[in-house]
């Protein structure tokens, strides 16, 4: 039977804190929140591995250690509001409602949707809004937002999420490499109404539905 509290500690002393995860409030709440409640039963025993789990219909838990250099870039604050799209089953999310005020949570799939509610309520977790939706739209109605997170990798980020994003805003994502290649992490930051984008680190992280570009034109 599997220890999931040692295998928690595990991950954060060999996965994480040796790859530049320091921040020490996130790695608290990494530290406290048990990930494998985010996963069907089959799948809890692969829970803290380093690497993506697959959940089924081209969707995936996020690799532990993308994640947690992901939201630690985008310096999460209390008084923020936060948007994760592609939610999936909750787990991002869940990080992020103890580290922020609040957070709209968005994904497309009404069972993984249904499951992250489950999940959050059986933890007692408060401060996320959970919405079913098309991941592509992001949530406007309910921004704008401080801090915006994709769960997963995108070959395009669409200019309707970034503009969701307040001035001096943060977004956090996997930017889909050609195939056979790495994807590049990405922080996107808005100033003055305009969202420019700079590379983080080399991931591996499954490309998510959707987010393709526009089909080209050719004469």
């Amino acid at each position: 039977m599997t220890d999931f509290t040692l295998a928690r500690r595990n991950m954060v002393e060999g996965q994480l804190r040796p790859n530049r995860v320091t921040n020490s409030q996130l790695l608290a709440v990494i530290g406290a929140l048990p990930r494998e409640k985010f996963l069907p039963d089959g799948l809890r025993s692969v829970a803290y591995s380093d690497d993506d789990v697959p959940l089924g219909g081209g969707r995936f838990l996020m690799e532990p250690m993308v994640l947690a250099r992901l939201i630690q870039t985008l310096q999460p604050r209390e008084t923020d509001r936060a948007l994760v799209v592609a939610s999936g089953r909750g787990y991002g999310a869940a990080l992020l409602a103890r580290l922020v005020k609040s957070v709209v949570a968005v994904e497309s799939d009404a069972a993984l949707a249904a499951a992250a509610e489950r999940t959050a309520q059986e933890l007692g977790l408060t401060g996320i809004e959970q919405k079913v939706g098309p991941l592509e739209a992001g949530a406007a109605a309910a921004g704008p937002y401080d801090v915006i997170l994709i769960e997963g990798a995108v070959r395009q980020v669409p200019s309707a999420i970034l503009d969701q994003l307040v001035d001096g805003g943060r977004m956090g994502t996997i930017v889909a490499g050609p195939p056979g290649a790495l994807g590049s992490a990405q922080l996107f930051v808005k100033e003055g109404g305009v969202a420019s984008g700079r590379p983080l680190f080399d991931a591996g992280t499954p490309a998510l539905p959707g987010f393709a570009p526009p089909p080209r034109f050719t004469f």
